[in-house]
This record gives C-alpha cells, sequence and structure tokens, in this order.
C-alpha cells in the first residue's frame, strides 16, 4: 500500500515539475494560436493532477494563499519593463493557467473537509 502511495505523491511531484517547466519555456519563445491552445490544456490537466495528488490537507492554506498572491502578482503591468515585460508577463499567465486549476481542486477539497466535519 505504501508504494501505491509513493508512486502516486511522485506523479503530484513531477507534474508539477513539468507544469512548472513548461509555463516558463514556453513563456520565452513566441507560439501560435495552435501552440498555445495545446500548452493550455496540457498546464490545466497537470494543475489538476497537482491538486489532487500533490497538496496535502496540511499544506491547503499555505498553497492557497501562494495561489491567491500569484494571481494578484499576475494582473500587474509587466509591459513597462523594456524588452522582459512581455515574456515575464506570458510566463505568470501560463503559470496561472497551471496554477488555477490546482487551486480549484485544493479550495473543493478543503470545502468538502469542512462540511463533513
Amino acid at each position: 500500500m505504501a508504494k501505491k502511495q509513493s508512486s502516486r505523491s511522485n506523479l503530484g511531484h513531477y507534474a508539477f515539475l513539468v507544469g512548472i517547466l513548461l509555463a516558463i519555456i514556453i513563456g520565452l519563445f513566441p507560439t501560435t494560436e495552435t501552440i498555445r491552445s495545446a500548452v493550455t490544456v496540457i498546464l490545466v490537466v497537470l494543475g489538476i493532477v497537482v491538486g489532487l495528488l500533490n497538496i496535502t490537507a496540511r499544506e491547503t492554506t499555505e498553497f492557497l494563499v501562494a495561489a491567491i498572491a500569484l494571481m494578484t502578482a499576475s494582473a500587474a503591468n509587466y509591459m513597462v519593463i523594456p524588452n522582459l515585460g512581455g515574456v515575464l508577463q506570458t510566463i505568470l499567465e501560463y503559470i496561472v493557467t497551471f496554477v488555477a486549476p490546482a487551486a480549484i481542486i485544493v479550495s473543493l477539497k478543503t470545502i468538502k473537509q469542512l462540511a463533513d466535519a
């Protein structure tokens, strides 16, 4: 049984790493609308996996606060930074696309736990 839990934990860990790396790497380069759409779908799926497998009950508050901070920071206008602003804005958009589904899943799990208590 412990081995199954370990492989689930590893899947969530790898999904997190792949999601963040994908968001950063794809955000660094100009892409077509088709690639952006495909990456968005991949990031949403990875975010769901992370939300289901990677965030424990003990980490819920910290994760949700970090997600809120990240989503708030992504709303800033980074275009005022010469040469780097557009890239930074795109990377943050992809990271938010990845984190938002995880935050929704974790929020729903937390609400369910509170309702069961």
